[in-house]
């Protein structure tokens, strides 16, 4: 049984056990999470000049406004003061600074009508983060940069949350795809080879859970959890940020949600800034986490490690 809480009264670590579980986390706007966004929309807006951004998709050509994100995506993603923004939110929100570590806030994009579906603008289909070398305790926190509605959102997908799905994460590494890229970015128009992780078949969505949070609100949910775009036809872009956290506690100790289907090696725990001063991971937990981590198989209430 998945649950939404809204404005849980939790300390972290009763926070962090709850996610592992499945649980949703929805908190009402604060200034921390508002002085993020506002960082964001220094960027944004002049970028569009004087265009709307969440309509300006019907005044430009696509190949413009992919051009447009490029200009001020990743300044944003590895700008100094959003990693501090991202630090600022997190002590808001309790947790640890010296066993918490967080990576950069990375700025999404949801066009409508198919307008711009890859690349700055990529719609995600059905997905666990787990599933891209993720590990399996990160906690994932998303937050809308411009008022959105359920038809041009993010929708979770619960019923999956201790189901196996057969998928593509066998066979990824992150550090392979980041080497890919690097050879894209290097040679501008060589095919892409990589081949993102989905379902491996048609996969049932329904029944799905959106949840529409104003401005200044968040919601945190577990890496594990299966979502998804939700296909845009509300003639609105949506723009949006997230960024991940692990806790170095559970990292150590493997406490996480479970591990039904991911099968991917790698970790991107290298990626993770500490909350305290932005020292990164011990590179031993990195390298523990690089094999990937074990199936876990049979009924939530019996897990059974597969050997």
């Amino acid at each position: 049984m998945n649950t939404v809480y809204f404005d849980a009264a939790l300390t972290d670590d009763q926070r962090r056990a709850q996610l592992f579980e499945g649980q949703i986390f929805v908190y009402s706007p604060r200034p921390s999470v508002r002085a993020l966004v506002d960082f964001a929309r220094e960027f944004i807006e002049p970028a569009f000049g004087h265009l709307d951004p969440v309509t300006a998709q019907h005044a430009l050509d696509p190949v413009e406004y992919e051009r447009v994100l490029a200009g001020f995506k990743p300044t944003f993603i590895n700008h100094p003061h959003s990693k501090q923004l991202v630090q600022n939110i997190l002590r808001d929100f309790g947790c640890a600074p010296d066993q918490t570590y967080f990576d950069v806030p990375r700025m999404r994009t949801a066009t409508s009508h198919a307008y711009l579906s890859r690349g700055l603008a990529y719609s995600f289909e059905a997905h666990r983060d787990t599933w891209f070398s993720g590990p399996m305790n990160q906690i994932n926190w998303w937050l809308p940069i411009y008022e959105f509605e359920s038809g041009n959102g993010m929708a979770f997908h619960p019923q999956y949350w201790a189901e196996a799905i057969p998928n593509g994460s066998e066979g990824f590494n992150c550090h392979a795809w980041d080497a890919e890229g690097a050879r894209l970015a290097a040679r501008p128009g060589t095919p892409d080879r990589r081949v993102r992780p989905q379902p491996l078949a048609a996969l049932p969505v329904e029944p799905q859970l959106r949840v529409v949070t104003p401005v200044g609100g968040l919601m945190v949910f577990s890496a594990a959890h299966l979502h998804s775009t939700v296909p845009n036809h509300t003639g609105r872009s949506r723009f949006s940020i997230d960024f991940r956290m692990v806790n170095l506690q559970d990292v150590r100790t493997r406490r996480a949600a479970p591990n039904y289907d991911t099968r991917c090696t790698g970790t991107t725990l290298a990626m993770y800034y500490r909350l305290a001063d932005q020292a990164r991971i011990p590179a031993e937990w990195v390298r523990d986490y690089e094999h990937g981590t074990p199936l876990m198989v049979d009924s939530p209430d019996q897990l059974i490690l597969k050997q």
